[in-house]
């Protein structure tokens, strides 16, 4: 049997598990395609045996059912630790580090029945919204090779985007999932904080900006591997709902209100193009009952952006205490974000977490008049692989190396669920997305929303002839 490449991952676990599909054979037309479209792109890194990979996927054929994922080939983002396979979290400091001891995320993938293949790429320690490093070198956008797929999560979008995956996971502090899904035409969810559980780290309590979560081509996929990444972890305190998400079958959004913030009156610098696209997307949603706003934005962007970035570099620059000492391996962002944290003080960051506060009680009140919120997914088109950030938007310096994805904070800050969606293509035939965010604990309704959309939409498949590194199934 000769799957598409673009088919759903529901689809092809539901022949996976009836046993009209042997995941050998899944598993042999997944390292096929791997090998023709992934030395173009390089989305997939730490590639295990094939003979491994085969004799894994022969023993699940004899298996009647082996969980939720049963015999679905998987690559894990590089900064999750998968036992027995290389993860370097795009650093050569750990380059040569091969866990003995699966993460969290990896041993529920594989109590889930996924076969668990490899890596996608990733930048170091997952900073900046642009994947490269100096292990496995740039990830291409399949859309133009020459320009960035986004990043962190980018391997993972590069990998759906060109069909060598059906799920992925990633993700998200400051947009990591969402950016690289916005440029590689695919679906990605940053799910309410807390619903996703990270494993136990060193510190479980004071940090709450960066979570994991699901991507995929369509919405329906994303709540598959959302209910699997899902679910209470004994370690995590702040772990706040068990109940797996039921399936969508698109929701009514005839009289529902939304704000479009578009560039939040002015403060978000944003390259020509976008707004316009994101509003040809908008229109759709009209179409489908929808009314759309564009109020005031209720909260002043410098003073959120402030707040996030003591909080951003306060957690960060803990987490990476152990490499401090390492400055001259490390990128340029890794040392910015290093050194501003090791400059704050207790007060600094409890005045940001003082602005946090107030921006969630003003966006909770938002929500008492709006059902969701709508901003683009990036300020900036892909731009070229060699440059390692914008520097400049519209002729406004960035002072920042993140400084571009400003429009990632509103919802990064506060917890909030907010849903990538692909926007289409501007007249310069990139990709562009759109980000539903919506209250705490409207995950479900987000993502119903999504399956309306992606319904009328089809982006996924209507994108095809745009790809750079298409090959016939």
């Amino acid at each position: 049997m000769t799957l598409s490449r673009y088919t759903a991952a529901t689809s092809i676990l539901e022949k996976l598990i009836d046993g009209s599909l042997k995941p050998s054979t899944l598993m042999e037309e997944t390292l096929h395609r791997i090998e023709k479209i992934n030395p173009t792109v390089n989305a997939i890194v730490a590639l295990r045996d094939t003979k491994n990979l085969m004799d894994e996927a022969f023993c699940l054929d004899n298996v009647d059912y082996s969980g939720p994922l049963h015999g679905l080939p998987i690559a894990v983002k590089d900064l999750v630790n998968v036992a027995g396979i290389r993860s370097t979290q795009g650093s050569s400091i750990l380059s040569d580090f091969v866990p003995e001891q699966d993460d969290l995320l990896a041993s529920r993938l594989r109590s889930a029945g996924a076969i668990i293949i490899g890596k996608t790429n990733t930048p170091e320690f997952g900073l900046g919204s642009h994947t490269f490093n100096s292990v496995y070198g740039v990830t291409r956008n399949p859309y133009n090779l020459s320009l960035s797929c986004g990043g962190s999560s980018g391997g993972a979008a590069v990998a759906l985007a060109t069909g060598m995956l059906s799920l992925a996971d990633g993700s998200d502090m400051m947009g990591s999932l969402r950016n690289p899904a916005g440029w590689n035409n695919v679906y990605g969810f940053r799910p309410s904080w807390g619903m996703i559980p990270d494993g136990p780290k060193e510190e479980t309590f004071l940090h709450q900006l960066s979570t994991l979560g699901p991507m995929a081509r369509h919405p329906q996929d994303i709540l598959l591997l959302l209910n699997v990444m899902m679910g209470c972890d004994r370690y995590q305190p702040h772990y706040t709902r068990e109940t797996p998400l039921i399936s969508l079958t698109g929701q009514s959004i005839e009289g529902l209100r939304f704000a479009w913030l578009r560039d939040w009156d002015g403060a978000f610098q944003i390259e020509d193009g976008i707004l316009e696209t994101c509003e040809a997307a908008l229109r759709i949603f009209e179409e489908m009952g929808a009314v759309i706003e564009t109020p005031k934005p209720p909260f002043d962007a410098e003073t959120m952006f402030q707040s996030w970035s003591t909080l951003r570099s306060w957690q960060i620059s803990t987490s990476l205490s152990n490499v401090i000492q390492r400055e001259g391996a490390l990128k340029d962002s890794v040392i910015w974000e290093l050194r501003h944290g090791k400059k704050l003080s207790a007060f600094d960051v409890h005045a940001a977490s003082c602005v946090r506060s107030h921006w969630f009680r003003v966006v909770e009140d938002m929500f008492d008049q709006f059902a969701g919120i709508f901003l683009p997914t990036a300020q900036v088109w892909p731009f070229p692989n060699e440059v390692a950030y914008p520097r400049e938007i519209n002729g406004v310096l960035m002072d920042t190396y993140h400084r571009w994805m400003q429009v990632m904070v509103p919802a990064s800050l506060v917890g909030l669920p907010a849903l990538a969606m692909p926007a289409g293509f501007g007249k310069n035939d990139l990709p562009i997305g759109l980000q539903l965010i919506g209250r705490r604990w409207s995950d479900s309704q987000l993502l119903s929303i999504g399956a309306s959309y992606d319904k009328l939409t089809d982006w996924c498949y209507k994108g095809v002839s745009n790809l750079r590194c298409f090959f016939d199934d």
